[in-house]
């Protein structure tokens, strides 16, 4: 059910929407602390397989395992509501293209990332506001801007709160859907930076959305290429990029280098 010493593992995940197909007989696996890029174009499945690995999507077959902190291994569709929601809460994390989709916008910056730490059990007002504080100066976020409300905040500084807020509890397991999408090229470049310095730190493991293959060069130890909702290339993101073996991987990279 799952790969040994894997974190998350998959195994023919299928999913049609009427006569389309979404996803055929896709798997994978992630490991502690790898960051898995999943690369191809709009309408390629990728996001609808970000979506189904995390159990916000149910597949039509197939199955999604994934090995919890206390080392027991659970099938994540076949988890009871409540339980996913307090998984997403705690040991997972997921970072949305649009931070408004993860911020609670009337709520100050550091009351959002102290909701989270709240959903674990913390109570003491002092110690949470304490770590949100070092929280947002860990993404660059001046402090003082603690009370500040979302919506005064710039594009780049939102997706930096909503790491602030996603990263607190210190999840196992991050999946990010184009995390830099939307954002000017020298905004994007800071925040992958930030993205790369704390992923490591953390030792986090992160399944990772996104049509740029400079994102996925920049951050991937290992990269799966999707076409038409199936997977048709995965190994380590140097060995596919610089020798990619599928003529539509080929393609995928050599776009970018004419670009």
């Amino acid at each position: 059910m799952i790969a040994p010493g894997a974190l998350l593992s998959a195994r023919g995940l299928a999913l049609s929407f009427g006569r389309i197909v979404a996803l055929r007989d896709a798997a994978m696996d992630i490991w502690p602390g790898e960051v898995l890029a999943i690369v191809g174009e709009s309408g390629s499945g990728k996001t609808t397989l970000l979506n189904v690995l995390s159990g916000n999507v149910r597949p039509d077959g197939g199955t999604v395992a994934y090995r919890s902190g206390s080392g027991a291994v659970v099938d994540v569709h076949a988890m009871p509501a409540p339980a996913l929601r307090a998984l997403h809460r705690s040991e997972w994390g997921f970072v949305q293209q649009d931070p408004r989709r993860n911020l609670r916008m009337n709520v100050s910056a550091g009351g959002n990332v102290g909701e989270r730490l709240m959903a674990q059990g913390a109570r003491h007002y002092g110690n949470i506001r304490d770590e949100a504080a070092r929280w947002l100066e860990t993404v660059e976020i001046d402090a003082s801007r603690i009370d500040d409300l979302p919506r005064t905040f710039s594009g780049g500084m939102l997706q930096r709160l909503q790491i602030a807020r996603t990263l607190v509890t210190r999840p196992s397991l991050v999946f990010m859907d184009e995390p830099t999408g939307g954002l000017d090229v020298s905004v994007q470049a800071r925040l992958l930076d930030l993205i790369r310095s704390l992923v490591a730190r953390l030792h986090i493991a992160v399944v990772l959305v996104t049509h740029d293959i400079a994102v996925a060069r920049l951050l991937a130890d290992r990269i799966m290429v999707m076409q038409n909702g199936s997977v048709i290339e995965t190994g380590l993101t140097d060995q596919v990029l610089d020798d990619p073996h599928h003529p539509y991987t080929q393609l995928l990279v050599s776009s970018v280098l004419a670009a």
